[in-house]
């Protein structure tokens, strides 16, 4: 029995699956249908919930090459400058929760992890590759790829993304849904900002139906810059009218963006205006998930946004894909052991699916609570500026990820969160 698993896709929830399977001598056939890997997109924020999957991997020294470690998280006003509230990350994370707090180019991640999996050995690669459907039977997952051919396994990790074909298929087409905003994206050298931009820190300005969160990544030496405001693509965002939602990058104007944000602080039209390109992506997620069904069926799981398509708003979004393969690698026996695939499936959708519903539903509460008016707005900045700390910080979110049940491996974790 080789246990061959095929993982279909191969981002950063891909890779990172297919290093949690070769980690237990399982070996994995990854589907991508790009022509090379790589991420599009700049930065992310990995909490110490991530980080800890990365340092039980043996990816510390490798994040610490390419990553920043932020010393906070600042929220300011973005029209009036003013600070909101602050949490301290760099050492306190890692004495409240027992692992940094990271920002780095999303590219530099899935590299780290394409890395690792390379030197496991145990996983074939296969570029300008797509599953178009899949059979299963009790022994196994038959899946058909566009070209025609066929590849047998033991199971099928769907890590495919949004617009998920094993998900479409698992499931039955549900539409997804848009947000109605837009995230405008760019990345600026850290050198050629005002002295007082190129702090070692996280910077969230928050206004009404907007708000711009920017950070260091390449250890430091960029700064990546997101900016999120209320609209569609084609009604003075870039793109045409009817432009393909499917469509990951747009071209967009900075003279669009600047209108969105209205008449913004100094310091944060200093930062907007240094940029020097934007790509403008429209928001897209699903309804939070419901059901352990919706992760995993037999022989079949969703992983990643395949399954719980986040909002940008908690930043968890590779985070939680990365959990999810932990926990997979956490529930199989090393091999040559075999593995009921079935059973851990199952154990591992019961063990996500609250989770990751969870962390759903506070990145759209999020959402509407960074771009408040009126009334809401006022008691958002009075209970940052009396709350502080307290209300910043999410313990049952970074002390994680959980446990699953009927975990073989002892776990060499720092802080344990069951």
């Amino acid at each position: 029995m080789n246990q061959q698993v095929i993982v279909a896709g191969g981002g950063i929830g891909g890779m990172a699956c297919a290093l949690a399977l070769a980690r237990q001598g399982v070996p994995s056939v990854l589907l991508e249908q790009a022509v090379a890997f790589g991420e599009v997109g700049a930065g992310l924020q990995l909490g110490p919930n991530a980080t800890r999957v990365l340092a039980d991997w043996g990816l510390s020294d490798a994040l610490q090459a390419c990553a920043a470690f932020p010393e906070a998280l600042r929220v300011r006003d973005a029209h009036r400058g003013k600070d909101l509230g602050q949490l301290r990350l760099g050492s306190m994370a890692i004495a409240r929760h027992g692992q940094p707090y990271a920002t780095l180019h999303r590219a530099d991640l899935h590299a780290l992890l394409l890395a690792a999996v390379q030197e496991q050995g145990l996983t074939e690669l296969r570029l300008n590759t797509r599953l178009g459907s899949f059979t299963e039977s009790p022994d196994g997952v038959v899946t058909t790829l566009d070209d025609g051919s066929t590849l047998s396994a033991d199971a099928l990790l769907g890590c495919d993304g949004l617009w998920s074909r094993v998900r479409a298929q698992l499931l039955g087409p549900q539409p997804v849904r848009a947000s109605g905003h837009l995230a405008y994206r760019g990345m600026v050298r850290t050198a050629g900002l005002p002295a007082a931009l190129q702090g070692n820190m996280v910077t969230a300005w928050l206004g009404p139906r907007m708000h711009v969160v920017h950070y260091p990544v390449r250890a430091g030496a960029w700064m990546n810059v997101v900016a999120v405001v209320h609209g569609m693509l084609g009604q003075g965002h870039g793109g045409e009218p009817g432009a393909d939602p499917q469509g990951w990058t747009h071209e967009a104007r900075a003279a669009d963006l600047l209108r969105s944000l209205g008449p913004v602080c100094k310091a944060l039209l200093d930062m907007v205006t240094a940029v020097p390109a934007w790509s403008l992506w429209a928001l897209n997620d699903r309804p939070a998930m419901s059901t352990a069904q919706e992760h995993a069926q037999g022989r079949v799981a969703l992983v990643g946004d395949a399954a719980h398509p986040l909002r940008p708003y908690l930043a968890q979004g590779a985070a939680m894909a990365i959990e999810d393969a932990w926990t997979i690698g956490r529930l199989l026996k090393p091999a040559p052991a075999p593995n009921d695939w079935p059973a851990v499936l199952a154990r591992f959708a019961d063990t996500r699916w609250q989770r990751n519903a969870r962390v759903q539903q506070h990145s759209q509460r999020n959402g509407r609570i960074f771009h408040a008016t009126g009334l809401v707005r006022f008691g958002r900045d009075t209970a940052m500026r009396w709350l502080g700390e307290s209300l910043l910080d999410n313990p049952w979110l970074y002390d994680g990820p959980p446990e699953p049940e009927q975990d073989p491996i002892p776990s060499p974790r720092t802080k344990r969160k069951t």
